[in-house]
């Protein structure tokens, strides 16, 4: 395995703590010389993986975490998480956290194209492969730090969604409903995903609107909740004490909570047949939320986002993918959208039942080539997820 600079140093220090410390017994701290030498690929057994997470235990964060559980245990590798509620300064603290803690490669949510600036300078620094989930670098907005993840040779690459697309279908769910005045929830203002989709909700909004000149749709400026239930709850209050005539919101996600606190909201207004919601983030009881109709809609699935960036970091380590110095692999990801009972029965069944792979199939997709594990990651859906029940991944 290749050195890591700032384990050594940190060993160093350690060491000299000891020689100093008048010879009294100590824990072994000692480490495989293979581990700091050998620059062969590493075996499974001793492969580590961090992930830099907002939340491990929220509704989206836990499914994230079950998969690659599941993942890292098909395997047999290690996996660390750092929960850093993509406040900034622990964005960047948690890439050093899992890197002084040995780790071989990283998988990060960020919040801010700005934090991979010190992800990425920091992996790079001390040789351990870094991709993202849930994000992507944006080609022109932060062209310098793009080109930085292009050339360097430990930034592996980005699996993410098309979020103005994701947004522009959600807005339609609501206007397809009936739904004319909309509240809109954010979750940090500057987070890159939100921006995506927030771009996605103004579009379905201004589409319609140019199309339906006599019937138009108001979406409202955001009111931001952060990534918590209360602030969720806060945030839709203030809109429907500020517009009484709102019928429907958007909580744009932040892993769940403030979708659940402005569920709460609206049912503590009594205004739950009045007032429609859809989001990103699948609830654990989004059927019967959707049969009582306190959810209109949601898109989601994509807590395999993140599997498959764990696979793309365990195949840079491997050795089996070569990670470029002129780009880097990327996937675009696949939302699954509900917005009846009958849709959600079918990924209830695949999706939240059982995992959508088995041990053998995460098995098969971590020997596949990039390619053929992007087409993979590609074809997820509940229908895919239905016919491997009986043809599964070999």
């Amino acid at each position: 395995m290749k050195k890591k600079i700032l384990s050594v140093l940190l060993a160093i220090t350690m060491l000299l703590v000891l020689v100093v410390g008048c010879g009294g017994a100590a824990e072994d701290t000692s480490t495989d010389s293979a581990d700091v030498a050998d620059d062969a690929p590493a075996a499974d057994g001793d492969i580590k993986i961090g992930v830099s997470i907002w939340s491990s235990t929220d509704v989206l964060g836990s499914q994230c975490k079950r998969i690659l559980d599941a993942a890292s245990e098909a395997l047999g590798v290690q996996v660390q998480y750092v929960d850093q509620g993509h406040v900034s300064e622990k964005v960047t603290a948690s890439v050093e956290q899992l890197v002084a803690a040995d780790c071989d490669g990283i998988i990060i949510c960020n919040a801010s194209d700005t934090e991979m600036t010190s992800a990425i300078k920091t992996a790079s620094d001390n040789e351990v492969y870094i991709a993202q989930f849930f994000r992507s670098i944006h080609p022109e907005n932060s062209a310098d730090i793009y080109k930085m993840a292009e050339e360097s040779p430990y930034y592996v690459g980005a699996v993410y969604e098309n979020e103005p697309d994701n947004g522009a279908q959600l807005a339609q769910i609501l206007i397809d409903k009936g739904s004319r005045n909309i509240g809109l929830i954010g979750w940090e203002q500057g987070d890159s995903t939100w921006l995506g989709r927030w771009e996605g909700y103004q579009a379905g909004v201004d589409n319609w609107n140019a199309e339906n000149p006599d019937d138009p749709v108001k979406l409202s400026d955001p009111q931001y909740a952060g990534t918590t239930s209360d602030g969720g709850a806060r945030a839709a209050e203030a809109l429907m004490a500020a517009d009484p005539t709102i019928d429907a919101l958007i909580p744009a996600g932040g892993g769940g909570d403030p979708l659940q606190g402005a569920i709460a909201a609206v049912e503590r207004a009594g205004k739950v047949d009045s007032v429609n919601i859809v989001s990103t983030d699948f609830l654990p009881d989004l059927g019967e939320r959707l049969a009582n109709g306190s959810i209109a809609g949601q898109s989601g699935g994509h807590f395999c986002d993140p599997l498959f960036s764990f696979m793309m970091v365990y195949n840079a380590i491997k050795g089996n993918y070569e990670v470029p110095t002129d780009g880097f692999y990327s996937v675009e990801f696949p939302y699954l959208f509900v917005s009846s009972v009958e849709e959600y029965e079918g990924y209830e069944e695949y999706f939240v039942d059982n995992l959508p792979y088995t041990n053998d199939e995460l098995v098969a997709i971590s020997e596949m080539s990039f390619e053929d594990m992007e087409q993979v990651a590609l074809n997820l859906t509940v229908e895919d997820a239905k016919a491997r029940s009986t043809d599964p991944i070999k």
